[in-house]
């Protein structure tokens, strides 16, 4: 890199490390003015608002936005090097636009790959104690599933529990039953099924056993430790619980819910492809407001943040009607994750060939 891109570099990250910092503290103002109350009706102490869930709040909050404010610092600090007149003297000089835009590639791509490593390492790391203060001091983020609860734990096995008590790890009226060829080959029935979390197993009470081969034998017994292809998570809802996992943790855990023919993997499958997704929302916004500011006009700075507005919105809009139309069935997720990237890629292209030479 040479002096002049070291130069834009810098500007590039200085702007939006800056504009990022002053969000970041307006922000934690309005949600601590919001949740103050929670904190002191539950008795939070200041060590634990402030390093268990305000401390992993901001590298998900920088991560949340930042392809938004990245596309917002290069709109700003490139209409100011053209208010100027700076990109007219860069490019009278002989350097290429497309060299011009060298620096804010790598920019770009450096703050992409800390997104991705952000995004899918340390952000569900850190928010696992995010998550438990929430729980244990603003809302309940376990979430009954029900009455009637139904799991598929392998091909052709399915469970049936009336009710879920999550904090006793404790289910009522269990059935377990197994089929070869649409028939039924196996029952077991009992009135409850407790969680060991000891030795990690399950134990039935007041158990029938059917076994339905040649001839249909019945056991029936008062207790029995079993090993299932069952967590007692299977059997509640963690609210936004892929929150905790990691990117490999995620795609592991879509497969075991296909394996067990789960139908409600879309959401997961949906923040999975968003994950990869965003950082590359990062470059093609950077490109787009490069291109779009790099020329002196008239309206000036004001002008380019107006149309860099109402861009970064409409890139919002379009995500939110993708991702409605993902987990309604209608698209397949990664289709939703990537589609305003190849529509605003196709923009990107269009600026770039209007933008002065």
């Amino acid at each position: 890199m040479k002096k002049l891109d070291w130069y834009i570099f810098k500007k590039f990250i200085g702007t939006f490390f800056f504009a990022i910092s002053l969000l970041i503290v307006v922000v934690i103002v309005f949600d601590l003015s919001e949740n103050v109350s929670d904190f002191i009706k539950n008795k939070a102490s200041v060590r634990e608002i402030i390093f268990q869930y305000y401390v992993p709040f901001i590298p998900y909050f920088i991560n949340l936005f930042i392809y938004l404010f990245t596309f917002i610092s290069v709109i700003f600090f490139t209409s100011n090097m053209a208010g100027h007149t700076e990109i007219i003297a860069i490019l009278s000089s002989g350097i290429s636009f497309r060299r011009f835009l060298y620096p804010y590639f790598l920019a770009s791509l450096m703050l992409a790959v800390g997104s991705f490593y952000l995004g899918n390492f340390l952000i569900p790391h850190t928010d696992s104690l995010r998550r438990q203060f929430k729980n244990q001091y603003m809302e309940n983020l376990t979430k009954s599933s029900g009455a009637n609860i139904h799991v598929q734990i392998e091909r052709d096995v399915y469970i049936y529990v009336g009710n879920y008590d999550t904090k006793r790890h404790t289910g009522f009226k269990f059935s377990l039953e197994r089929f070869d060829e649409g028939k039924m080959k196996y029952k077991l029935t009992g009135d409850k099924l407790v969680y060991d979390t000891i030795n990690e197993r399950w134990k039935i009470t007041n158990y029938v056993e059917r076994v339905m081969e040649d001839k249909e034998y019945i056991v029936k017994g008062k207790e029995m430790d079993t090993v299932l292809n069952l967590k007692p998570s299977d059997l509640y809802r963690v609210k936004e619980d892929f929150e905790e996992m990691n990117l490999i943790e995620l795609r592991n855990y879509i497969s075991d819910l296909k394996m067990k023919g789960a139908d409600n993997t879309l959401s997961y499958e949906m923040e999975m492809q968003k994950r990869l997704a965003s950082p590359a929302a990062i470059i093609i916004l950077t490109f787009i407001g490069a291109a779009l500011s790099s020329r002196k006009v008239r309206g000036g700075m004001g002008l380019h943040l107006g149309i860099g507005i109402a861009i970064t919105f409409t890139y919002i809009v379009f995500m939110e009607f993708s991702r409605v139309f993902a987990l309604s069935g209608a698209i397949s997720p990664f289709l939703a994750a990537w589609l305003p990237n190849l529509i605003f890629a196709s923009i990107g292209v269009y600026f770039l060939i209007k933008a002065p030479k």
